[in-house]
């Protein structure tokens, strides 16, 4: 297989979920090759560097095998290279840890909060604030 379409490689490589993912990232010209945005019939050679812009990152790829069906995660990544700069994956890396640190939870089973709840929530996470901010 010399070329391969750019959405079934972004979908079997597994940096989008669904192939529909990877088709409207590349409607949107959220998937660029030599900085050009491409359409999702793109044919995709080997040793090509992939730019995809995905929650606000720009990761980038070098296509190192062509695959069209989905593959398990371990073969997935010998596909490709990841030549993302440090720079933007350190931002990703603290994003990511930062998005799940700030997530609140409640014991499971427990339902939405009550509306005494709610306010004991609302005044306690607004004692949490500087006096300039409230």
């Amino acid at each position: 297989m010399e070329k391969v379409r750019i959405d079934k490689w972004l979908w079997s490589v597994r940096i989008f979920k669904s192939r529909t993912l990877a088709t409207d990232a590349c409607k949107a010209g959220k998937v660029r090759i030599a900085g050009e945005p491409v359409k999702p019939s793109y044919l995709l050679s080997v040793n090509e560097e992939v730019t995809v812009k995905k929650e606000g990152f720009n990761f980038e790829y070098r296509a190192l095998a062509l695959i069209e069906k989905r593959v398990g995660a371990p073969i997935a990544v010998t596909c490709y290279e990841d030549i993302t700069p440090e720079e933007e994956r350190n931002k990703y890396k603290s994003w990511f840890l930062n998005a799940t640190a700030t997530n609140e939870k409640r014991e499971k089973g427990a339902g939405r909060p009550t509306k005494k709840e709610r306010r004991e929530i609302d005044k306690f996470k607004d004692d949490d604030l500087p006096d300039d901010l409230t």
